[in-house]
């Protein structure tokens, strides 16, 4: 094999023994990147900060198209999906259907607002190379194409952990109540939303689905290069799908005890695995 294997799993069994003994007190949450340059984020800023990163890779993008389009998020939405905004402005990134961008409902799907963001901004002359306002207000013709540039810093902070480049960078927890109970199925449609279809040569290359008496596993195989991006879009949407831990790179995240981050993987918790080639890592 010549590709990562990156497993999210998790298992009705699990989660319901989750559900009963680990009571949360404090409000669902994440953080990307480490010490005095984390960034803290609530769970939808974090889910469409891991979108915008997958877009990026399945369309072979670098990390300052990604830092660009977080500036450009911050700035217009404070990276939320926005129902309103100014006349008929709405989305992440404050697209209008009136000036072609899409339907009100396509700019209201994170994936679609964010494909026609990179789409526009890769037809800027020398994007990769400008300031980074100078790039998204080539894009968004704001009223005040400077005050992209606040985000600057903070934009490059999560491009740094949402790409990969900072390893196991990404972390969420849940909040207080019933959790959801495991959608595994419905994972694999969403993750090929942002990174494209599984193929060979693609950065999702296979998902695989395993049951077994106590619990349900997803396999998802991925290029090396996006193997932290995966595993944190996992993680910024174990809520919605109801994933009780991911296993990657000798590392492990689990919804129980969230707030701790990625943690040193005791291959305790299941039956997943990490393969490189023909090295099994665990």
């Amino acid at each position: 094999m010549c590709a990562v294997a990156l497993l999210g799993v998790a298992g009705y069994f699990a989660y319901s023994a989750y559900q009963r003994v680990t009571p949360f007190l404090t409000p669902a949450g994440c953080l990307a990147g480490f010490g005095t340059g984390a960034v803290s984020l609530d769970p939808q800023q974090a889910s469409i900060a891991a979108t915008i990163a997958g877009v990026a890779a399945s369309e072979q993008l670098p990390p300052r198209a990604v830092t660009i389009a977080y500036a450009t998020a911050m700035q217009e939405s404070k990276m939320h999906n926005l129902s309103y905004g100014d006349l008929d402005s709405v989305g992440v990134f404050q697209q209008r259907p009136s000036e072609g961008w899409g339907t009100t409902s396509q700019l209201e799907d994170p994936v679609y607002a964010t494909y026609k963001f990179f789409g526009a901004l890769t037809h800027v002359r020398g994007y990769l190379e400008i300031p980074v306002d100078q790039a998204a207000q080539a894009v968004q013709h704001s009223a005040d194409g400077s005050a992209y540039s606040q985000y600057d810093l903070m934009a490059t902070s999560l491009t740094s952990a949402f790409t990969g480049q900072s390893p196991h960078a990404v972390w969420c927890w849940p909040g207080p109540g019933p959790q959801p109970q495991p959608n595994l199925g419905a994972v694999g449609t969403a993750l090929a939303a942002s990174y494209g279809a599984p193929a060979a040569g693609r950065p999702v290359t296979s998902l695989t689905m395993s049951h077994s008496a106590k619990s349900t596993t997803l396999d998802v195989r991925v290029q090396p290069a996006e193997a932290w991006a995966v595993a944190s879009w996992l993680v910024t949407h174990a809520n919605a799908y109801g994933i009780s831990d991911v296993h990657y790179g000798g590392y492990q995240w689990t919804a129980p005890a969230g707030t701790k981050g990625w943690q040193p993987d005791t291959g305790t918790a299941s039956a997943a695995s990490v393969t490189s080639g023909s090295i099994l890592l665990h």
